[in-house]
């Protein structure tokens, strides 16, 4: 099902072996997916992907009431239960966790498709990478795994937890390359600052910083930040959507915009996400991100709503050779923010903040009922040194309005106040949602 290299293929050839795939595909779905089949309603899957539009969407509410009446996988669990050969679970970060079944060629798949993403950010044989990912049931730990071995490169599955043995663990083996969350490294610095107090975070010779599970990295501050602090290469290797595909795209050696990776066997549409209408596929366009399975055994989901809204800035071949479209993320529909009209994203927030030195780049946007809001709330903290006080919090309130045209209510703590993780960091706190 899959092609070999398809991140460098011509895009015609790939768009005719996903129209092959779906032929077969929507007769699969359309026999063995009751979901699917209810939301069709009189709806009869199309011949031509080009016309999928034609159907009604599938959207993540769908897939928990699936699962709430028809436990463990839904009933858009398409295959024999016992093709199930693997299960994972999402971080549940945006609602209730979902129940992931993975058969042995879907997990083929992911590895190989995850691969090409983080082969694209430099990894590869001769690297040593540590896996600092939740290796309990969440996908980002040991399907990233298999992504990351597929490279060819050589694994050490730490996961999460217990971070001054993770600094031994890095200086012994000669580790040259950590996979993880974009926050996490702030932890370690902590670590290292509090228990290894000769180190720097750059003594420990890291080649590579793959990440992914959390936004922030399309900012250039953020990143500089990173690259300054330890020395390593910053790639946002590990973008995917956890009820659709682990991992489709990553940052290439010399491109910072993500490329598209599973152009063989996942089909994009771009929507417009107040209503719905479909966009061109086109170098500019933004909009939602809907995803359509063209090879998917277990769980199968046909114009699925991922819920990020996303910019296409390339469709042609890109500098490192791929033809792989590229494309950022503005941010999610559901951690998006409308202040007077203004529709905020934290990604948008974390840029305005990032530039400046006297601010850690911790903050959070806690809000107070359902809105609409009329100002922003934002808190932030300042780094390690630095004192709160209002001039600096109203230079941000400034920089915030000047960029984001939104009026902002900044509150600034001291260096070490907003909570650290190892996992996803929330930056958007609604108060009426546990």
């Amino acid at each position: 099902m899959l092609i070999e290299r398809a991140d460098f293929q011509d895009l015609a050839a790939l768009a005719a072996h996903r129209q092959r795939l779906w032929e077969a595909q929507r007769d699969y779905v359309a026999a063995h997916s009751p979901l699917h089949i209810r939301a069709w309603g009189k709806h009869r899957p199309p011949a031509k992907l080009d016309a999928l539009a034609d159907l009604p969407f599938t959207t993540k509410e769908m897939l928990r009431d699936s699962q709430r009446v028809h436990p463990p996988f839904g009933d858009y669990l398409a295959s024999a239960p016992d093709k199930v050969s693997r299960v994972h679970r999402t971080s549940g970060t945006t609602g209730t966790a979902m129940n992931l079944g993975l058969s042995a060629r879907d997990a083929h798949e992911t590895a190989v498709v995850g691969a090409r993403a983080q082969a694209a950010g430099g990894l590869g044989p001769g690297h040593r990478v540590v896996h600092c990912l939740n290796y309990r049931l969440w996908m980002g730990g040991f399907t990233d795994h298999t992504t990351l071995e597929a490279t060819g490169a050589t694994v050490i599955p730490f996961g999460i937890g217990d971070t001054q043995l993770l600094v031994r663990t890095i200086q012994e083996l000669g580790i040259t390359a950590i996979s993880c969350t974009p926050s996490y490294p702030a932890v370690l610095e902590r670590v290292i600052v509090e228990h290894f107090p000769s180190l720097k975070p750059r003594d420990l010779d890291l080649k590579l910083g793959l990440f992914g599970g959390e936004a922030g990295l399309d900012n250039s501050d953020f990143r500089a930040r990173l690259e300054a602090t330890w020395g390593f290469g910053v790639r946002n290797a590990n973008y995917g959507v956890s009820d659709v595909f682990c991992n489709f795209a990553g940052q290439s050696e010399v491109d910072t915009d993500l490329h598209y990776m599973a152009l063989d066997i996942l089909h994009p549409e771009l929507v417009e996400p107040a209503t719905g209408a479909v966009l061109p596929w086109a170098e500019g366009e933004r909009g939602e991100l809907v995803l359509t399975h063209v090879s998917r055994e277990c769980q199968p989901l046909v114009r699925f709503r991922t819920g990020d809204i996303i910019t296409l800035t390339g469709t042609g071949k890109a500098r490192c050779g791929r033809t792989a479209p590229r494309f950022r993320v503005v941010g999610r529909s559901d951690d998006m923010v409308v202040v007077r009209g203004i529709n905020a994203f934290p990604t948008q927030v974390a840029a305005v903040i990032n530039q400046f030195a006297e601010l850690s780049g911790e903050y959070r946007i806690v809000l107070d009922g359902p809105g609409p809001y009329d100002v922003l709330p934002v808190e932030g903290e300042t780094a390690q040194g630095e004192t709160p006080g209002d001039a600096l919090a109203a230079a941000l309130e400034t920089r915030i309005k000047r960029e984001l045209g939104a009026s902002a209510k900044v509150t600034l703590v001291p260096f070490g106040t907003l909570p650290r993780t190892e996992g996803k960091t929330r930056r958007v706190i609604r108060k009426d949602k546990p």
